[in-house]
């Protein structure tokens, strides 16, 4: 049996909250205390989980927010008026790659930005048009998506870090135990 054997019906926008076991790993490639932007922040997980860790997230927005604090506002209207230092676009982004693919285009101009998505994507032809731009790449592994659930998720994750500045060398850092 492979793992796409038993198909699942999708939420609605992608709305899977990211669980602490997802963020936690990106901790330890992020800046002290650095300021964020969480574009799809759903109902804020996510933000809660980076805030415990000291950084502060500086605009949340999502296009069905579910929590309140959270604007409503597409990721493609989100624009910063300039680069700042230890200022990061970090979220959870819809994985249907004609959504996915123009979020890296529209962000990784304004900002260095993490993304949370399958590891395959790296290994795929669709990918050969980002990769220049990615400079890190850390493997999470599989993730439990639904509280409660008795199983973790299909996919093996990572998180992407995207940059405006093209580069020969991405840094992969393999899963920790």
């Amino acid at each position: 049996m492979t793992k796409r054997a038993q198909q699942f019906e999708r939420r609605a926008n992608d709305a899977y909250d990211t669980p602490f076991q997802a963020a936690k790993p990106l901790i330890a490639h992020l800046p002290s205390s650095c300021y964020f932007v969480e574009p799809c922040a759903g109902k804020g997980d996510l933000i809660r989980h980076l805030e415990h860790f000291s950084h502060k997230c500086l605009h949340a927005s999502d296009i069905a927010p579910r929590a309140a604090g959270i604007k409503r506002q597409s990721i493609f209207d989100v624009r910063l008026k300039k680069r700042y230092r230890n200022l990061f676009f970090i979220t959870n982004p819809p994985w249907e790659r004609a959504i996915l693919h123009p979020i890296i285009r529209h962000l990784c101009p304004q900002a260095p930005t993490w993304l949370l998505f399958e590891a395959d994507w790296m290994h795929t032809k669709q990918a050969a048009e980002f990769l220049p731009y990615c400079q890190k790449i850390v493997s999470i592994g599989r993730v439990k998506w639904i509280e409660g659930s008795a199983s973790v998720g299909k996919d093996n994750m990572c998180w992407y870090r995207f940059d405006a500045q093209p580069t020969s060398r991405i840094d992969f850092i393999g899963p920790q135990t």
